[in-house]
């Protein structure tokens, strides 16, 4: 029996908003949708057009609060990229950067929703 990764989940207050974020800071487009047939929830997934993993992001039509709980922010994502000082530099520009670490050579980017994901240089 294997297991292989399918996609991780966050959930979103605006799917549009959301959508062009992970379009403009990572390249991510969408590769699929499901819509509920009542409307209560549109499921999105991402892609990053050479992994199978994908992001699904869900927004829910009855979510009545102004954000989701996030706790500590210690789940993230990470993105490998082949140019950390070019995207360090595309998300210096979006202003999107929370953390970095020139020590280890990684940064953190947050997106519109406060998840935290983690740049870090692509491994040779």
């Amino acid at each position: 029996m294997q297991f292989h990764f399918a996609h991780n989940n966050f959930n979103v207050m605006d799917l549009e908003k959301s959508l062009a974020f992970y379009k403009e800071a990572l390249g991510l487009v969408e590769v699929r949708r499901k819509e509920a047939p009542d409307g209560s929830f549109i499921l999105a997934f991402l892609g990053d057009g050479s992994s199978k993993h994908q992001l699904e992001l869900t927004w829910l039509k009855n979510w009545e609060k102004d954000s989701y709980n996030l706790g500590d922010n210690e789940f993230h994502l990470a993105f490998e990229t082949d140019d950390l000082e070019g995207a360090r530099e595309k998300h210096r520009a979006m202003d999107c950067i929370i953390y970095e670490n020139k020590q280890m050579g990684i940064y953190f980017i947050v997106d519109p929703d406060g998840y935290w994901i983690e740049i870090v240089p692509e491994k040779k």
